[in-house]
């Protein structure tokens, strides 16, 4: 190496050092500063470092002006055009960074869908950005659900404060009577008695078996059980309430049952089919028809069905029907519970206060099942999907 070649290498060495020096104490100053103008720090450093080096070296070499004047334009372009790329590209970081700011200021606050994140922003920024919108939609669907919860708990409180309230006026009413000796069949009064005294311990088991559903108690000892011999002992017991009503019960069921078993506890089981047939009676018209199906599915689940003749729910209800609380009858709404005088609280298999299907979603849930209610023609189907019972049981 030359020595001329030594002096340009060793004045450019010093000229960077003393730039990135510069340009590095700028830095710091800036620290706190926009991204933008750290990003313009940044492009110039190395460009002023050029430049000062060129200029050391053009001197040393004795170049003439004419080329010393192209190099130094040459230079003075490439650095107004990388201050320019880098004022655009902190522009984009800034705006994009802003938006970022302002969607986690709203977050949890607001939960309103947010503006699409532009187009410009840097693909990490976007990301980030995305994964924030859908934090966002996961807080908005636990806002809904939480709004929904605190709906049913009023309407739950509304329900049954009218339906242990109207029963306890009857036994007041009663009790009175036989106290001052106006009531002259004292024995018919007494199975009265005895009936509302079973209607409200109704109440009271369904609001107990609820709050044990939701508690997730620890699982049960649960064997196999014929979905098939449930429904026809759940058809069987109903019957009777089936003729009262002016309603016909019918079943069908394969003859295959070894291939409609679940595992679960048989009791739970009953009970929530019990509501959804309870349910279905209630609300057929006389005339009407009642069925329960037992049928497996193509993925082999089984699937126990019960369609009545309702008329339908409307849409909008649909999604609220095994919410705890919820009625399908219009004259029970929260605001008009305490007005109605009807003795008969219960709601006959469905549930006291609405919780015969709130329920019956529980227990299903808890066996790693689904259930489910769409709109047939001339009413609705309640279905039951469980998991058949494991090839090793």
């Amino acid at each position: 190496m030359n020595k001329d070649m030594a002096t340009i290498l060793a004045l450019t060495t010093l000229w960077t050092l003393i730039v990135a020096a510069v340009g590095a104490a700028v830095l710091w100053q800036f620290r706190r500063r926009s991204l933008r103008v750290t990003m313009i720090v940044v492009a110039l450093a190395p460009m002023a470092a050029a430049l000062a080096a060129v200029l050391q070296s053009v001197r040393a070499m004795f170049i003439n002006d004419h080329d010393s004047w192209v190099v130094l334009w040459t230079l003075a372009f490439a650095a107004l055009l990388g201050l320019g790329l880098s004022v655009l590209l902190g522009h984009w970081i800034s705006t994009a960074s802003r938006d970022l700011g302002e969607r986690l200021r709203q977050l949890g606050t607001s939960y309103e869908p947010a503006e699409e994140v532009g187009r410009a922003a840097p693909a990490e920024l976007s990301a980030l950005t995305v994964e924030l919108e859908l934090t966002r939609q996961k807080l908005a669907a636990s806002h809904e659900r939480e709004r929904a919860l605190e709906t049913s708990r009023r309407e739950l409180v509304a329900f049954m404060s009218h339906d242990l309230r109207t029963p306890l006026a009857g036994l007041r009413a009663v009790s009175e009577g036989l106290e001052d000796g106006v009531i002259d069949d004292v024995p018919g009064a007494l199975r009265q008695m005895r009936t509302t005294v079973d209607r409200m311990t109704g109440l009271v088991d369904d609001l107990f078996e609820l709050s044990r559903l939701s508690a997730a108690p620890p699982p049960r000892r649960r064997s196999a059980v014929s979905l098939r011999e449930l429904a026809e002992d759940v058809a069987g017991e109903n019957n009777e309430h089936a003729r009262a009503e002016g309603v016909r019960l019918a079943v069908s069921t394969p003859d295959d049952d070894d291939r409609l078993a679940v595992q679960g506890d048989p009791d739970e089981l009953t009970r929530a089919v019990t509501n959804l047939v309870g349910n279905a009676i209630r609300h057929t018209a006389p005339g009407g028809t009642v069925t329960l199906a037992v049928d497996r599915e193509t993925d082999g689940r089984v699937r126990l069905a019960v369609t009545d003749g309702c008329g339908g729910i409307p849409a909008d209800d649909l999604e609220r029907v095994f919410d705890v609380g919820w009625r399908g009858d219009e004259q029970r709404t929260p605001e008009t519970a305490a007005a109605t005088g009807s003795a008969g609280g219960a709601g006959g298999a469905s549930g006291g206060g609405g919780l015969g299907l709130a329920i019956a979603r529980g227990v299903v849930e808890s066996h790693d099942g689904k259930i489910a209610v769409s709109n047939v023609a001339g009413g609705c189907e309640f279905e039951i999907d469980l998991p058949p019972v494991p090839a090793h049981s």
